[in-house]
């Protein structure tokens, strides 16, 4: 209950709306990326991102357009697992019985399954291609229109809001006979190569700023801790299990 209330999202009776709250996305010791994010529930419904370019030091800020929000689809599958395991624990009559041991085992397994899925959703983010990347509704939600040569991503690791942006370059048909497309990862190198729109790119930079999400940290030490009760209570009925089946007789 305690981490399905730190996901939860008002009906449209509750009247009031999810509260915004801001982030300030940076790493300590460089100031080449900065990004202020606003969150509101699942959404990302603003984001202002300000890069500085490596070679000419040229500052370029974009931001998203008025009417976008990007949904963050881990967020918003983490709380439907969490929400699905309440559902199974109270989808019977208030003075149902339980019959059998086993029955309570399968109860925690289908339980404990929906806990550890909304838990890996948040703890792993997906491992995207650049022409994935490159392809996502995200590069169409900024105004000015991002420049060819940039990417962004943003992901959800653990209890951080993560943003990380590609600088590219164009590769020359000169050099593209050493030309070795990289495969999914939640974070390419520089180095890293890709073909998108019959061009090839290579990555030059990348800058990676992030921001820890409170709410996140304790949703996940909410899961770690419902885990641990469905495991004991799992535990002790295998206790009780094994005596009623031992006949010393």
């Amino acid at each position: 209950q305690e981490a399905s209330h730190r996901f939860a999202l008002p009906t449209s009776g509750s009247g009031g709306a999810v509260k915004q709250e801001n982030f300030v996305l940076s790493t300590s010791g460089t100031d080449q990326v900065k990004g202020v994010m606003t969150l509101q529930g699942d959404a990302l419904c603003q984001a202002d991102v300000n890069l500085k370019m490596p070679r000419n030091n040229q500052l370029l800020h974009f931001a998203f357009r008025e009417d976008k929000q990007w949904k963050l689809q881990q967020i918003q599958d983490a709380r439907n697992h969490v929400n699905q395991a309440i559902y199974l624990l109270m989808n019977r009559d208030a003075n149902y019985q339980f019959k059998t041991g086993l029955e309570v085992l399968k109860l925690m397994d289908a339980v404990m399954l929906q806990l550890s899925r909304a838990r890996n959703r948040l703890t792993t983010p997906a491992a995207l291609t650049l022409p994935e990347i490159a392809s996502s509704g995200l590069t169409k939600m900024f105004t000015p229109v991002l420049p060819p040569d940039i990417l962004v991503n943003f992901y959800i690791n653990l209890n951080k809001l993560c943003l990380t942006v590609y600088q590219l370059h164009m590769m020359q048909p000169s050099t593209t006979k050493n030309f070795k497309p990289a495969g999914g990862s939640v974070l390419h190198n520089p180095g890293a190569m890709f073909e998108f729109g019959s061009q090839r790119y290579e990555v030059s930079h990348v800058h990676k700023v992030e921001c820890v999400v409170p709410w996140l940290n304790d949703a996940l030490v909410f899961f770690t801790v419902s885990l641990q009760l469905c495991q004991q209570l799992k535990d002790k009925i295998s206790v009780f299990s094994s005596y009623w089946n031992y006949r010393p007789y």
